[in-house]
């Protein structure tokens, strides 16, 4: 018989686990990231652009969508503010294109 207790299990060494690398960090290593990491840059900075021609607070109830080869799309909060925003949308189509930022504006709805 060993002398060993039987009730506690073999130790077993662990491990390591690399430290996660930061988001930041992994957008400008890797091409594909960085090149996603540019668009959200770029829908974010189309926001800022078109933000003070919006009346009230329409703004507010607005979010950056994705933007594609499509276009770019703005995602508000219901749908009361997707319809003022539709009717604003050759305007702020408009505005982007005087920044050399030409393309179509999609309108969606904000998923709950």
């Amino acid at each position: 018989m060993s002398s060993a207790p039987r009730y506690l299990p073999p130790k077993v060494p662990r491990a390591s686990i690399p430290a996660p690398t930061p988001v930041a960090q992994a957008l400008r290593e890797h091409a594909s990231l960085a090149r996603l990491g540019e668009r959200l840059e770029d829908s974010r900075r189309r926001l800022r652009l078109i933000a003070p021609a919006l009346p009230g607070n329409l703004a507010a109830s607005l979010q950056a969508g994705p933007l594609d080869e499509d276009g770019w799309s703005l995602l508000a909060a219901n749908a009361a503010v997707a319809a003022k925003l539709r009717q604003l949308l050759p305007r702020l189509e408009a505005l982007l294109a005087q920044q050399g930022l030409p393309g179509r504006i999609r309108v969606k709805l904000l998923q709950k």
